[in-house]
């Protein structure tokens, strides 16, 4: 179970669960999946892409809409969570563990240090 209080949060909904080794995890957050409604299809990046905050990095389709999902860091992509290419309702299950897009080696890990708190993501809300 990750304690989401400890995960970092864009104020475009993303978050970063910094795994310490210069390494993170991002997703959308439960906010972002509910205003999106039941996945149908989530376009993940390619392993090996580089990013740089900001950026376009995948995309989100749902029932009710279709939503870019932006970097909330800058890096290289190490992996993608494959099991959401059959299943993506997974985010709406479990937008926080399970749910993860994909792990990035960051290559500007003070930017982590521009994103929102848990708190303050909720309180931008």
């Amino acid at each position: 179970m990750t304690d989401i209080t400890k995960l970092a949060f864009a104020p475009t909904h993303e978050w970063v669960n910094d795994l310490g080794d210069g390494t993170a995890l991002v997703g959308i957050s439960d906010q972002a999946q509910e205003l999106l409604g039941d996945m149908v299809y989530i376009e993940l990046p390619t392993v090996g892409d580089i990013f740089d905050s900001g950026d376009d990095v995948a995309v989100a389709e749902s029932v009710k809409a279709a939503s870019d999902i932006y970097s909330p860091v800058s890096g290289e992509i190490l992996e993608v969570n494959e099991a959401l290419e059959n299943t993506p309702e997974i985010i709406n299950n479990d937008a926080y563990v399970e749910g993860w897009l994909y792990k990035i080696k960051l290559s500007e890990p003070n930017e982590l240090n521009n994103l929102l708190s848990y708190n303050g993501y909720v309180e931008s809300l």
